[in-house]
């Protein structure tokens, strides 16, 4: 969600660079706007959110979104301190509520990143796995950041893993250790970067064999560099 920044070209990264540093009026606009998608949606995973710092207004902007969406669960997961001027985060906002949830340090030379793990109540007395993660931007940290998360990945129970990955599809069909636990991608050919011109697919989802049948499909921008993707799930027989 970039901090609530709106980004439409290349230079606006350097236009717009200072709001990632200093308050401006619009950022709150931005949220609730925001707000109002997330409405019809029963869990939404964030990356880039802030937790409350100075460029933010003090504004968590999870519980915010949390608060304005009306979800009545949610958590946020604190990867970067940076004090008053920025508390770079994570998030997941839920309808259903969390039987567990897990923060995890990404494993890489510099910090900062991190995966949620959540375990959301599913039918029939199942347990359905999340793991939400922003991976680093090099490809080293990034096999290394993969190796960690499919250790996290539960044997036999349904299981969505998302996020920001700064890698193609055709990096995660070759990592050894994802295809071992036969997660299945469903973001081949979903081009979500940049959002005002998508060309490379960033963002990505995969869904245990319980989730056969799973959809995604890509939303209009929504004021990020990325655009947001919506997963649809198969109702559990």
């Amino acid at each position: 969600m970039q901090v609530g920044i709106q980004t439409q070209r290349y230079h606006h990264y350097v236009t717009r660079c200072w709001q990632h540093l200093l308050p401006y009026a619009q950022r709150n606009n931005h949220l609730q706007l925001m707000a109002r998608v997330f409405e019809d949606y029963d869990v939404v995973a964030l990356q880039e959110a802030d937790g409350g710092s100075f460029r933010s207004g003090r504004v968590n902007q999870v519980e915010y979104l949390a608060q304005h969406a009306q979800f009545p669960h949610h958590v946020q997961q604190l990867n970067r301190n940076l004090g008053a001027l920025a508390q770079h985060s994570n998030g997941l906002l839920s309808r259903p509520a969390f039987a567990a949830i897990e923060t995890h340090v990404l494993p890489g030379w510099l910090p900062g990143r991190g995966a949620l793990a959540a375990q959301l109540e599913w039918p029939h007395g199942q347990m359905l796995h999340i793991i939400s993660a922003h991976l680093a931007l090099g490809a080293k940290a990034q096999r290394q950041q993969l190796d960690f998360i499919a250790q996290q990945v539960p044997q036999h129970q349904p299981c969505i893993v998302m996020g920001d990955f700064n890698c193609s599809a055709q990096a995660l069909l070759a990592h050894p250790r994802l295809r071992e636990t036969g997660l299945q991608l469903l973001t081949l050919n979903h081009p979500s970067y940049p959002s005002w011109r998508p060309l490379k697919g960033l963002d990505h989802v995969l869904v245990s064999p319980q989730l056969a049948g799973a959809q995604v499909k890509l939303l209009p921008p929504l004021f990020s560099d990325h655009l947001p993707l919506d997963i649809w799930l198969p109702r559990p027989t």
